[in-house]
């Protein structure tokens, strides 16, 4: 029976596996689709690990580029096998499932209907499956997936730990950002099953030279408006720095809010962080942007994505969109 709502707090996880054992069958071929990061990534192998010997093939696919050096190196030192979305053959696929997203996030979700959908961002109205455990209030995604492997008595191997535990890691910004006695129970847990090394080793390949030089841009245009760290970056080759940028300055001392823009395609996107405590950037994101396209997230990270084409004539150009985005953050 397809279900509308997510399950309630009070539905015990033992209930939840067994209702999420029940979408799948030993004849089934799983399609796991995601928008790569650490935590969708992480997801993804802990919900294909839950899966093994229960159905015939599980088989994890990315709908995005995998371009940050650390989101490489996780992949690469823990040899996980994630394809890109032009490499599935849909025919195939006689389930699907989608980790850390919901149908709404990206075009390329909107083509298949999903049986499992397991998440922590904000609910959609349109997100619908005969699985749906959306948990907003938790860090992580990965904290989920754990609870899941607990109930079923599955201990994850230390590969598995090491990337559920960055998965946590980087998705609560080592619990500097919303996170639960649920997140931090699930982090303990892992602790002593991580690969230590490859952990450093992943975050200490977090910067390249590219992102380097994009790092010497932002600081020559990085500026202060009232506690707002505000950096326009033009047009950028990818929106991830962005994303490293806004939490880089967040640091600086007289800032309690980070945005970094850029233009990306047709887009305009712009990152918000939040380290005080009076207001919910996700909120925020959907009050200043979200009547012009795409705008949420948690109270301390969100993300807004516009069409340029939507923009007033003077803010279209890549340069002068700062403009348009400097005028909102004075709202705040």
């Amino acid at each position: 029976m397809n279900m509308e709502n997510p399950f309630t707090k009070s539905v015990p996880t033992s209930e939840k596996v067994k209702k999420l054992l029940s979408v799948i069958s030993s004849e089934d071929t799983v399609a796991i689709l995601i928008n790569a990061d650490p935590d969708a990534i992480a997801s993804a192998m802990a919900l294909k690990r839950i899966f093994w010997r229960k159905v015939k093939k599980t088989e994890i696919f990315r709908v995005n580029p995998i371009k940050r050096a650390d989101n490489l190196a996780m992949v690469k030192l823990l040899k996980v096998k994630v394809h890109h979305i032009r490499r599935m053959n849909a025919s195939e696929c006689t389930k699907w499932a989608m980790v850390d997203s919901q149908p709404h996030h990206d075009p390329a979700f909107q083509k298949y209907k999903f049986n499992i959908i397991i998440d922590h961002h904000p609910v959609s109205p349109g997100s619908t499956a005969d699985f749906l455990d959306i948990k907003e209030e938790y860090g992580a995604t990965s904290t989920l997936l754990i609870e899941y492997m607990r109930s079923l008595k599955i201990q994850p191997s230390p590969r598995l730990a090491t990337a559920l535990f960055y998965g946590i890691k980087t998705d609560t910004d080592n619990f500097a950002r919303d996170a639960t006695t649920n997140d931090i129970n699930a982090f303990r847990y892992l602790y002593s099953r991580v690969n230590n090394n490859i952990i450093k080793k992943i975050e200490f390949s977090e910067l390249t030279k590219r992102s380097l030089k994009s790092f010497r841009t932002a600081i020559n245009r990085f500026e202060i408006v009232k506690n707002r760290a505000f950096v326009h970056m033009g047009k950028v080759a990818d929106p991830d720095i962005l994303v490293m940028i806004a939490d880089f300055f967040l640091k600086v001392a007289e800032a309690t809010w980070s945005i970094a823009s850029g233009v990306y395609g047709q887009k305009l996107i712009i990152i918000i962080r939040n380290a005080g405590f009076r207001r919910d950037a996700g909120k925020v994101a959907r009050e200043l942007f979200g009547q012009l396209g795409s705008a949420g997230g948690h109270k301390n990270a969100s993300r807004a994505e516009i069409s340029m084409s939507v923009l007033e004539e003077p803010f279209r150009d890549e340069e002068n969109a700062r403009q348009f985005v400097l005028e909102k953050i004075r709202q705040i």
